[in-house]
C-alpha cells in the first residue's frame, strides 16, 4: 500500500488539531496575532503545516506574520 504524502496545508479544524486545540481556541489566537493568519488558496482559507510545526517546536519563522 502506497504512503500518502504529508499535507502541507491545513483547514482551521486540522490546524487546531495539529496544535491540540479546539477550533475556537485556535481562532482566538489567530485573531489575537499569536498565530499566523490563514492564506487564501482559490477561495479556501488554509494554514501552512510547516509554519504550525515550527511554532509548536519553538523554531523561529522566516518572517513575522500579521495579525
Amino acid at each position: 500500500m502506497a504512503n500518502r504524502p504529508a499535507p502541507f496545508l491545513a483547514s482551521e479544524k486540522t490546524a487546531a488539531a495539529l496544535l491540540d486545540m479546539k477550533p475556537a481556541e485556535f481562532r482566538s489566537l489567530v485573531q489575537a496575532g499569536a498565530l499566523p493568519p490563514p492564506e487564501n488558496f482559490h477561495g479556501f482559507q488554509r494554514w501552512r503545516v510547516k509554519e504550525l510545526e515550527a511554532i509548536a517546536s519553538g523554531d523561529p519563522l522566516d518572517g513575522e506574520f500579521e495579525a
